[in-house]
């Protein structure tokens, strides 16, 4: 069936999800007008900010244009997204110019705010004080790591929900890899200060996750809510008057989505767009979706998430196309690796109703992977995703894994 080219669909923000659903809806729906809007044509391999600091990535791996994983016939418009005027069916740029839709998913992700934390910006900021959830981070965590000769390191995290939340395990990890390499970890302290009760947001997870920390000697300070950051004093204080100290501050700031999302009357407190968690649909906006980061799904904030998500979303909205209802449904599938250092990683598997456990992974005893528990298999199957995501995901071609997680191969606990 051909449609008029009046029919549109226009993206905002250019990620994972956005560049995903424009190449896979221009597939299906060849005779809709898809646009993408996004401030600028770079295109960051996220997960590569982590490796970064290590050496393990360089920058040049990781940064792309965006052009190029753009399927011809897909309009692509730079600029900064201003408003979103849902009854108009219209979005403001900040250059003054509109543009209409027919249906709109947004997709601008999240961000790291430093700015909500009194004294997290300052004089210190991506010295003494820094993070790695920005390309600008990461090559600043770098430099700190490099001149770091001993004392005691904080990794931190404000406040969940934050994008791929097993990425400061990880860097614990690393960095206790990365110490005893450079022969100073006795000289190291390291310390997992977090606003959760344990390691990670699962029971099972959290006990794995746990265990491996103990293992390297790594310190857990729990139930942290942060007030401040005192530059000058090096501490972190909690609202509950806890203070902690630090030499090196790896911290993740307050994630929140854009900011035109609560300016246009769209999102919840953080500036997330709320949804239906199963289709992805606006609870207050039949024809606007939100997708990866930008949601408020009770799910990690994860590239896999936006994977399986888009999915999901493709297959309902050619539905919608047709004038028929979705059928679809998301379960709020995850797959997170999580690299250990040493050359091994763990692998996650989760979905809103099954917490992480034990197993093999996809197949049961055969693997070749393992769920939450170290292996050679799960961190080259985490190298190997680099070459997957720019060549075949970004371009929307199939993987060959069910957007639905399956329970075979784990271990009931």
């Amino acid at each position: 069936m051909n449609y008029p080219a009046t029919k549109s669909l226009l993206i905002l923000g250019g990620g994972t999800a956005g560049t995903m659903i424009a190449n896979k809806v221009h597939k299906r729906l060849p005779d809709w007008k898809v646009t993408v809007v996004d401030r600028d044509d770079i295109h960051d391999y996220q997960p590569g900010y982590l490796f970064i600091p290590f050496g393990i990535n360089t920058p040049e791996q990781i940064r792309k244009t965006k052009r190029k994983y753009y399927s011809d016939g897909i309009d692509v418009v730079m600029g900064e997204i201003e408003l979103v005027d849902p009854d108009a069916q219209q979005v403001s740029l900040a250059d003054g110019r509109t543009l209409g839709y027919d249906y709109l998913v947004i997709a601008t992700g999240t961000t790291p705010r430093p700015d909500q934390t009194e004294g997290m910006l300052g004089p210190e900021w991506h010295k003494s004080v820094t993070e790695f959830y920005t390309y600008d981070g990461a090559i600043a965590t770098k430099r700190a790591l490099e001149s770091f000769t001993g004392g005691r390191l904080l990794m931190h995290v404000t406040e969940m929900p934050i994008k791929c939340p097993v990425a400061p395990m990880e860097f614990l990890f690393l960095a206790h890899d990365y110490f005893t390499k450079r022969g100073i970890r006795d000289r190291v302290e390291i310390v997992y200060v977090t606003p959760l009760d344990g390691a990670f947001t699962k029971p099972v997870a959290s006990r794995e996750l746990g265990n491996e920390l103990k293992k390297r000697n790594i310190s857990l300070e729990t139930d942290f809510m942060i007030e401040s950051v005192d530059q000058e004093a090096k501490v972190i204080r909690s609202y509950d008057e806890r203070e902690v100290a630090y030499d090196l501050l790896v911290t993740v700031p307050l994630n929140m989505g854009a900011d035109y999302v609560a300016k246009s009357g769209l999102g919840d407190e953080l500036n997330y767009v709320p949804v239906d968690k199963h289709t992805l649909q606006s609870t207050a906006h039949e024809n606007i979706f939100a997708l990866g980061d930008a949601s408020n799904i009770p799910t990690s904030k994860a590239g896999s998430v936006a994977h399986f998500s888009v999915e999901i979303f493709v297959d309902n909205f050619v539905q919608l196309a047709h004038g028929e209802p979705m059928t679809h449904s998301f379960d709020g599938h995850a797959n997170c690796f999580v690299e250990s250092g040493g050359g091994k990683a763990l692998l996650l598997d989760f979905n809103y109703d099954t917490e992480p456990l034990t197993g093999t992974f996809p197949l049961p005893k055969v693997g070749p992977m393992t769920l939450l528990k170290e292996s050679r298999a799960n961190h080259l199957g985490k190298l190997a995703f680099r070459h997957i995501y720019w060549n075949a995901l970004l371009p929307g071609r199939p993987l060959g894994l069910p957007a639905d997680m399956k329970m075979t191969g784990k271990n009931p606990e």
